[in-house]
């Protein structure tokens, strides 16, 4: 969510950063109290940062039961957010140009329905890449690993060292290899009687 001044009310107090839970797709969380807060409580992403303001009076374990909360929110308003192929291909783009210095460029960055055992795939020779649309939904994190992944291929084709030197850049690549490890995980497990199709 972007900074605005709505999210900016008074002069932040006291200011902690932390680590946050496992899972909740930022780096930092930094917690901004403010004695003109009364009783509203708001989050936004800033980099690689969480940002989520307080009120001064508030104890610490509504603080944290606060930070629980407005991650949660922010990972839901996130995942309901699918770029189109024009947003994805400008996406693709930035990230080259902030991990790779701009040289992996792809022609043509689309969503496709038609891969259900792969997450993406690239044709070097073509410099087209595709995104299966499971992907759609999942933070955009792991999205961004994709893309990321799928553009070091057209600069080192297959998996070898020079490759994954190159995904080394991103930041959050361990993570989302964990998170996309989890979904398959999942898929896998048995259902529940009473539960499929619901």
């Amino acid at each position: 969510m972007p900074a605005d001044p709505l999210h900016r009310a008074g002069t932040p107090q006291r200011s902690t950063t932390s680590q946050p839970p496992s899972g909740s797709g930022a780096s930092a969380i930094e917690v901004r109290r403010s004695t003109r807060r009364r009783r509203t409580v708001s989050a936004y992403r800033e980099g690689d940062r969480t940002v989520v303001l307080i009120p001064a009076r508030m104890s610490k374990a509504e603080e944290q039961r606060w930070v629980s909360v407005m991650l949660d929110k922010l990972a839901a308003q996130e995942s309901r957010r699918v770029p189109g192929d024009t947003e994805l291909a400008e996406r693709a783009e930035r990230l080259s140009a902030q991990y790779f210095e701009g040289r992996a460029r792809a022609r043509s960055v689309r969503w496709v329905t038609n891969q259900n055992t792969r997450w993406g795939s690239c044709t070097p020779a073509e410099g087209s890449i595709r995104l299966s649309h499971r992907l759609k939904g999942m933070p955009e994190y792991v999205i961004d690993y994709v893309l990321l992944h799928e553009l070091a291929h057209l600069l080192v084709p297959g998996h070898g060292p020079d490759f994954w030197r190159l995904l080394e850049a991103y930041p959050r690549t361990e993570r989302a290899r964990g998170y996309l490890e989890g979904v398959v995980a999942a898929e896998r497990l048995p259902h529940l009687p009473g539960t499929r199709g619901q």
